[in-house]
This record gives structure tokens, sequence and C-alpha cells, in this order.
């Protein structure tokens, strides 16, 4: 069955998925509940529009089996990158309350006020804020459900990769 799928498909809805994401991130979280992004929210959401940009350029393209791989490799590469900061702010989260970081500043004041790689470094450190659980849902946080997705994902893209 599965061999069935169509690589075109396949990737529209890697790029669905990533855009099911981001609305429900940006509609519902933060619009319908207030819940303000951290810095590492932030940054696991570009790494949701990368692979989706990649996984939507490779469906539009529809290339051969050469194309399809590299594509499927980009996304993994993606995906692989924003569970390791969705990875780094779980980790935070389940600290213990007295090895908690201090809460920083903001993303955009870092990003007016310091140099970029400054600023990078501090973003992907984390802070106080991406300490705190805001919301779950099927008991899983936000960037444990980020986890779960992108372990998805990168399972879609190695099998892209291997099938035939």
């Amino acid at each position: 069955m599965l061999q069935s799928l169509s690589p075109r498909r396949v990737f529209f809805g890697l790029a669905l998925t990533a855009l099911v994401a981001m609305l429900f991130a940006r509609v519902y979280l933060e619009e319908i509940l207030g819940l303000a992004p951290c810095p590492l929210c932030m940054t696991q959401r570009i790494f949701v529009v990368l692979w989706g940009g990649i996984a939507l350029l490779a469906a539009l393209h529809n290339p051969g089996a050469t194309g399809r791989r590299l594509y499927a490799t980009l996304c993994a590469v993606a995906a692989t990158a924003g569970a390791a900061v969705a990875i780094r702010h779980v980790w935070l989260q389940h600290l213990p309350p007295d090895q908690v970081p201090a809460c920083g500043p903001s993303l955009e004041y870092m990003l007016e006020t310091l140099p970029f790689h400054e600023t990078l470094s501090l973003v992907l450190m984390g802070d106080g804020n991406c300490a705190e659980t805001q919301w779950t849902a099927l008991g899983l946080s936000i960037p444990e459900q980020t986890l779960v997705m992108a372990a998805g994902v990168l399972s879609v893209c190695l099998w892209q990769v291997l099938r035939k």
C-alpha cells in the first residue's frame, strides 16, 4: 500500500503537515490561547517551515529518483535539526526547579542589540521562559509534540530516500 503513494503525494503530505502545524501554533496557541512562543519554540518553527518548504518544492518539482532522494535528505536534515532543538527544550522543561536557568531578554531585544552569533547561542541555550510548560495535549508538552512530529517526518523522509 505504501508503495502505491507517489513521491509527489508524500512530499505534499509533508508540506501539508508543516502548514497545519504552523497554523495550529499561530492561530490556536497564540491567538486563541494567548500563548507567546519562547525563543526555542520560534527556532523549532523555523525548522518546521524549512522542511515544509523543501517538501513543497519537491512536490511541485516532482523530480526523478535522484532528486527525490536529495529533497528527502534535505527535509530529513531540517527535521533532525528541529528535533534536536525540541530535545533541548524538553530537557529544559524536565529540569528540577532549582536548576532552571534564569529568564533572559526577548528574542526581539537580542536580535536588535547583540551580534547574530551571540543571539543564536543564547537562543539555543534556552532560558527560564523555555522551561515552563504552558500547554499539553495527550500528556505531551508543545516541544514533546514537536519532537514526535519531527520523528515522524524524519521517518517518512528516510523512507523516501530508501524507496525504489
